[in-house]
């Protein structure tokens, strides 16, 4: 497992994606992902794998509860910036707000976990999210589909929220044998 410390912000967002999308499994994934923990912040590493790892083997509810939970990150983290902040990213022009949401999608990988980055490349109107040390994908065992919904999700999200008209896809997973995970988001024409 990747050192690191974990945010509350993902365990939170985790926890209600589960109570949202799989709440008969509430109380299973509640052994790990504890309310007073959830309160006090004291969840760590060790439980957050535990918990990825049974929802991996549930399938479906996997994609599913990491995608919302990968919204509640994006919404908390917009809500989190100042008033001025969130005034000044909606007045820019599109294509500077553009560069500008993708310093906040950095700082919300990192804010997962202290040991994940995020590098952001662009190259006209596409840009590229390197994602490393990403705690979704750190895996035994190689997986057949990308496990990055979390931070694609996040990213569509963040981009929505701050009116960019974007495609976000997950190109390379570290979790089915790629070097890291990469995001590839697309500005579609007018933004």
């Amino acid at each position: 497992m990747t050192d690191g410390v974990v945010g509350r912000t993902l365990v939170a967002s985790l926890h209600q994606g589960i109570v949202d999308l799989h709440p008969t499994r509430l109380e299973f994934y509640e052994g790990w992902l504890t309310p007073s923990g959830l309160r006090d912040g004291r969840i760590g590493l060790a439980p957050l794998a535990a918990v990825l790892s049974f929802l991996r083997q549930e399938g479906e509810p996997y994609d599913l509860v990491s995608g919302r939970a990968g919204e509640y990150t994006a919404e908390w983290t917009i809500l989190g910036l100042t008033p001025f902040h969130r005034a000044a990213l909606r007045r820019v022009p599109p294509t500077l707000r553009a560069r500008l949401a993708l310093r906040v999608a950095r700082s919300m990988v990192h804010a997962t976990s202290t040991s994940s980055r995020a590098v952001v490349r662009w190259r006209k109107e596409r840009a590229t999210i390197d994602i490393r040390g990403s705690i979704f994908c750190d895996v035994r065992e190689r997986t057949a589909h990308p496990l990055c919904e979390y931070y694609a999700s996040a990213i569509r999200h963040l981009m929505a929220r701050l009116d960019l008209d974007a495609d976000v896809a997950t190109e390379q997973c570290r979790a089915t044998g790629e070097g890291h995970c990469v995001m590839s988001i697309s500005m579609r024409t007018g933004t």
